[in-house]
């Protein structure tokens, strides 16, 4: 693959492999700031930059803002429409057993046993719902949305046709969004600490839960509650680990990080969560600036780093079905690629990456932050047929996936976009993009792609 090597120090620093560990420290205030909250309809802060302002142009760095960036217009300027969405309503609370969220540090024999050493959980700072979850959220159409530069990062998810894009410049203060999306009531998640995305179906034997951040974390990563139940719940695994729901599994959903840009290309007709959330937060800005530097030490992570990478390597992780089988893809190498293949047991596993989308995690804030791309990864079978995919760059500086059997173009989303196969979807693995201390935590015996 022939492409543009990153321009900024921030990203080679970030990116680069490195062993050498160093002790980034996380003041408290940093976690206790998405605690602080306010009344009434999210309105922009006082001190809230206005975007348009912001942007810059190098005509060197094509990494610089698009031209459709420009005239970018501060949010509360907008004219973009709100769409009323319908939510399935929530069972009611159980109260007929005990709260796996009270009672951790003591289990109680009323509950099952938790599915770990419960020893292992750490108080990240906020009580729980300090951080609080979205549980009504409001929408903006996609083609009126003129406040996001193309980068910035969104969660892109799709059930049933429904598409909507969920803005990591809302999901660092929140974390979490109970929506309804194609009818499927869905909990979206989104872990700072751990820089990882999961979507899961929140509907267990005919009830429909809604989720809270518990202010727990299990090896750095978010611990969820359900307030039906108050089971405590893995966001990185959707393992129930204490609480009357200790049995029970959560259905994961395929989604990525994606820049605004590309989601809106592909969805003009979607739906992009409003920072109309009920509370008060300095959107836009990113509490933990400088977090994802690759020499930096993980949060409150107390385990051992498989010494193939530093604790903050970002990897792309997927497991095959059944999760017996467990591969990470390191983003350089596959960055610098743009496809690598694995074999998951017995089945085979692409993953694409492509240009376009910020970290969350770099600058002061978000939309400052370097370019680290999209990813997703996919089954390569089509109709029976295993194709071999490739990437390249265009004339223009465009980056683009093609498969060699047909000569068809591919999107981030698993599309074809043109040539013999176009509108033909691959069948994709949920894959989370995290950094290689919680991935290889939560996976010790992974392989490395």
């Amino acid at each position: 693959m022939s492409s543009r090597p990153f321009t900024s120090v921030a990203l080679n620093r970030l990116m680069a492999r490195s062993r050498r560990l160093v002790v980034v420290p996380i003041v408290g205030a940093v976690l206790l700031a998405a605690c602080s909250s306010g009344g009434g309809d999210r309105v922009a802060t006082e001190n809230e930059p206005e975007v348009g302002a912001e942007v810059e142009s190098d005509p060197s760095d094509t990494s610089a803002a698009s031209a459709s960036d420009v005239g970018l217009v501060n949010y509360t300027d907008t004219d973009a429409e709100v769409v009323a969405v319908e939510q399935t309503p929530s069972a009611p609370r159980d109260e007929s057993q005990p709260s796996g969220l009270d009672s951790w540090q003591d289990p109680t024999d009323a509950l099952p046993p938790p599915s770990i050493d419960l020893s292992v959980l750490r108080s990240g700072g906020p009580p729980p719902d300090g951080i609080p979850s979205i549980d009504e959220p409001v929408f903006h159409a996609a083609a009126g949305v003129d406040y996001l530069r193309s980068t910035d990062p969104v969660v892109a998810l799709e059930i049933n046709g429904d598409a909507r894009a969920y803005p990591l410049d809302i999901m660092i203060w929140h974390e979490l969004v109970n929506d309804t999306v194609g009818g499927v009531p869905v909990s979206v998640a989104y872990c700072p600490l751990c820089n990882s995305v999961t979507v899961y179906e929140r509907e267990i034997d005919g009830d429909v839960l809604d989720f809270g951040v518990s202010g727990l974390l299990y090896n750095s990563s978010l611990v969820m509650f359900d307030r039906q139940t108050e089971t405590l719940w893995s966001h990185f695994t959707g393992e129930p680990l204490y609480g009357p729901l200790v049995a029970a599994e959560l259905v994961s959903i395929p989604a990525t990080i994606v820049g605004f840009g590309t989601w809106q290309a592909e969805n003009p007709d979607g739906l992009v969560l409003n920072r109309q959330t009920g509370e008060t937060r300095d959107y836009g800005a990113n509490p933990y600036p400088g977090y994802d530097d690759v020499d930096a030490s993980p949060f409150l992570f107390e385990g051992e780093v498989d010494g193939r990478f530093t604790a903050m390597t970002r990897v792309v992780g997927v497991e095959n079905d059944d999760g017996s089988v467990a591969a990470a893809f390191p983003l350089l190498e596959l960055r610098e690629s743009g496809v690598a293949t694995s074999s998951l047991g017995d089945e085979a596993a692409v993953a694409f990456w492509v240009p376009g989308s910020a970290s969350a995690l770099d600058e002061q804030q978000v939309s400052g932050g370097v370019d680290v791309g999209s990813t997703g990864v996919f089954s390569p079978i089509v109709d029976g047929r295993s194709l071999t995919f490739a990437s390249s760059t265009d004339a223009d500086g465009q980056v683009e996936i093609s498969d060699t059997e047909t000569g068809s173009t591919w999107n981030i989303f698993g599309e074809a976009t043109g040539g013999e196969l176009a509108g033909t979807r691959l069948d994709q693995f949920v894959h989370i993009d995290t950094f290689w201390f919680a991935w290889i935590a939560f996976h010790p015996d992974s392989e490395v792609a």
